[in-house]
């Protein structure tokens, strides 16, 4: 994968990020009581956030080459 796909596919990830901190949200604030919802969708969001960084280290160039 080049880095442009990289840097399109991470910015889909920031995206989907972003979007399941305003569900989460949404549903908190709404007093909706579907704690297994909102465990289920904290943790998409923690593995999009652990797929971010890695991708993120991957544009990074090595700088010992």
């Amino acid at each position: 994968m080049d880095q442009i796909e990289l840097q399109g596919w991470l910015d889909e990830l920031r995206i989907e990020h972003r979007d399941l901190d305003v569900v989460i949200d949404h549903l908190i604030e709404g007093n909706h009581h579907d704690g297994l919802r909102i465990a289920r969708l904290k943790r998409r969001k923690l593995k999009l956030k652990d797929m971010i960084s890695k991708l993120e280290s991957e544009l990074i160039p090595d700088l010992d080459a």
